[in-house]
């Protein structure tokens, strides 16, 4: 009886996994990496580890590697199944944040899009957002700071990300015991990725994120906030020549509104000076999940 777990043929196993069928069974007889299973008409067939043992394989040749020193690297080591899917899961992340990036630096829309297609269709919306969105925009965001790219880059970025990960977010469902949260830019600043990137954040744990943007005057933010209850404001700054203007904007809030719980994130607060850095401590949201996490609970106990 043909083992269940045998599901591909060769045809099958050469799509999959990108192998000539020739290729494959030259493999198999010279190195017995794999040893396929037979079905009753004689026929081989595989396995999904088979597949992970040939992905990685593969790999290894694309990186330069022999396939006989790729045969030899995993024999030597005794990789196991996990760690073989590990790797190239890797792999393929890696490879789709750099033709993304490539494609969205170039002006490419249409070939972004075919890209982040095939990307959600791999892997979740949660890895998609954190583990491919978010280090691009992080790239990009130094990149810019850099001059190594220009403002109509980040704005091409931008509304990308808005239009593509927005359909998915803003479809979310909202929980109404959790309170508003008012999204803007900081004065002056020009460009919006790492703003986005926390309301996607919020929008996921159920959160109304009302997302302004960029150019608020800090008159029309008071009453914003007054008009609509907010318990939660979240500023960005990307600039650090407009640092100076964000932190002061923010000791006016504190001043006028004693009860909002103020946020501020962007590449620019990472070059507070230490002085600094204490003196708005207790605003900065921090730059991972997990300062984010932080964050937001011992905020939520006060609302």
């Amino acid at each position: 009886m043909v083992d269940d777990k045998a599901k591909y043929n060769i045809k099958a196993i050469s799509q999959v996994v990108g192998i000539q069928p020739g290729t494959l069974r030259a493999w198999e007889r010279r190195y017995h990496i794999i040893e396929p299973i037979r079905n009753e008409s004689g026929h081989r067939l595989y396995t999904d580890e088979h597949v992970a043992i040939l992905r990685w394989l593969i790999d290894k040749v694309n990186r330069g590697f022999t396939i006989g020193q790729a045969v030899c690297v995993l024999e030597k080591n005794n990789l196991n199944l996990e760690t073989l899917r590990n790797t190239q899961d890797n792999h393929q992340l890696q490879t789709f944040i750099y033709n993304l990036k490539h494609n969205l630096l170039s002006f490419q829309e249409a070939k972004a899009n075919q890209i982040l297609d095939e990307v959600f269709s791999v892997f979740t919306v949660e890895k998609v957002i954190y583990e491919i969105i978010w280090p691009i925009i992080n790239e990009i965001e130094v990149a810019w700071e850099k001059n190594e790219i220009t403002i109509a880059h980040v704005h091409f970025v931008s509304q990308f990300v808005k239009t593509r990960i927005g359909m998915i977010v803003y479809r979310l469902p909202l929980d109404p015991l959790l309170p508003k949260v008012i999204a803007v830019c900081g004065p002056s600043e020009r460009h919006e990725l790492s703003l986005l990137l926390f309301t996607i954040y919020l929008r996921r744990k159920g959160f109304e994120v009302l997302y302004f943007g960029a150019n608020i005057p800090l008159h029309d933010l008071k009453l914003v906030i007054q008009e609509l209850n907010s318990a939660y404001l979240v500023l960005s700054c990307t600039m650090t020549s407009t640092l100076g203007q964000t932190l002061s904007m923010i000791n006016e809030l504190h001043k006028s509104e004693p009860n909002i719980n103020i946020g501020l994130l962007g590449e620019a607060v990472n070059k507070l000076s230490k002085r600094k850095k204490e003196d708005f401590g207790q605003y900065i949201v921090g730059y991972t999940i997990d300062d984010w996490e932080k964050w937001l609970k011992e905020r939520l106990f006060r609302v």
